[in-house]
């Protein structure tokens, strides 16, 4: 009887030792999350294939032309215009941008680094928005110095900040690291292109510090993915 007893114990034991083992096994890792890829220029395109105009009237793209065709676009999140690059070397005094290699150039921008020198053309992707008019002033919707926006070309993205203003009448410029990033030529005197430039700028954001373009990436593709998911 001891040993049917003692063989019926054994049995009832290994019976549910696998189950106690089991729950007793830690539990499997959990698989790492993935990061959401930052939007395509296709993407992005997608969402500027149509104007809602805001602008009153329309910019021209250079001062020698005469016809007026850019107009200021409306969207959930941000403003967008299609327009050409001219290249903005104005600021700090570098090998790439001053007087002699560029016949206009300023020693200054409209808005400053954190510790209060002007930008560096030559460094920091940044575009120039125009300063403000009867045709579009630029802080009624949501922008301002350090402002984060996406500048397409060729297939490319290039994330910048909104770093000088320009003319009131005209519109389409960026710093020569900008165009350099998107393939476009960056000289001041010769560089730039006449067309195929989608400037998108996202509303109420701030790049702090302005002159940080790793932070300057990181939240324009933060900004791109929602402007992607709700146009």
């Amino acid at each position: 009887m001891r040993k049917l007893i003692l063989l019926a114990t054994l049995a009832l034991a290994a019976a549910v030792m696998p189950s106690a083992l089991a729950s007793a096994s830690p539990a499997p890792a959990a698989a790492p999350a993935t990061v959401e890829a930052a939007p395509t220029a296709a993407q992005l395109l997608a969402k500027t294939s149509s104007c809602k105009q805001i602008s009153n009237g329309k910019y021209k793209t250079d001062e020698d032309v005469s016809s007026k065709t850019v107009a200021i676009c409306d969207a959930n999140g941000a403003v967008f215009w299609k327009a050409d690059m001219d290249i903005d070397c104005d600021g700090q005094r570098t090998s790439q941008c001053n007087e002699n290699t560029d016949c206009c150039y300023q020693d200054d921008t409209a808005f400053h680094q954190s510790d209060g020198k002007p930008l560096n053309a030559a460094k920091l992707p940044y575009i120039v928005v125009p300063s403000s008019s009867s045709i579009w002033k630029y802080s009624s919707s949501g922008l301002k110095g350090g402002g984060s926006c996406a500048v397409i070309y060729n297939g490319k993205v290039e994330y910048a900040v909104i770093g000088d203003t320009g003319p009131t009448q005209i519109i389409g410029e960026a710093s020569y690291a900008t165009a350099k990033d998107l393939g476009i030529n960056p000289d001041p005197s010769n560089g730039g292109t006449d067309s195929g430039v989608t400037y998108i700028c996202f509303k109420n954001s701030t790049v702090s510090p302005i002159e940080n373009h790793s932070n300057a990436v990181s939240k324009g593709q933060s900004l791109a993915t929602t402007f992607v998911n709700n146009n």
